[in-house]
């Protein structure tokens, strides 16, 4: 009698091997906007908060809230509707080491002045030994 069986085995495999490889890559994973961080001989490592809201300003002034672009007009109605949602939520600006001083302290401002009290900005440690000219290639 012939009998029609799916053999599954093959098929378990395969998912615990994806399976596997997910856990070891999701969590070398960077969220957010790819940014080059300006050095700083003093910056500490900062807690990755989960609930931590990411803002950056991209090299050539874009903004973005978490990875979603948006307008310079659109930031503090943005802040302003996320502020209300979780008013304690701590807010990490990333401002890439080439865009103006201007822009990532406009960033800043519009974060207090919407009512966010608990806002960092992102460094890159200083490798020892190395001045912030011949850390980063110009």
């Amino acid at each position: 009698m012939l009998q029609s069986e799916i053999n599954v085995t093959p098929l378990v495999d395969v998912c615990l091997v994806l399976l596997i490889i997910f856990m070891v890559v999701t969590p070398m994973m960077t969220t957010g906007v790819p940014v080059q961080l300006p050095n700083a001989a003093t910056a500490t490592a900062l807690d990755e908060k989960p609930r931590q809201l990411p803002i950056t300003v991209n090299k050539d002034a874009t903004l973005y809230i978490d990875s979603v672009a948006i307008r310079r007009d659109q930031l503090e109605g943005e802040l302003q509707r996320l502020h209300a949602e979780h008013p304690e939520r701590p807010v990490l600006v990333r401002g890439d080491a080439h865009v103006k001083y201007g822009e990532v302290v406009d960033v800043l401002g519009a974060c207090r002045s919407v009512g966010f009290r608990d806002v960092a900005l992102a460094a890159a440690t200083r490798l020892e030994g190395r001045t912030p000219s011949s850390a980063q290639p110009r």
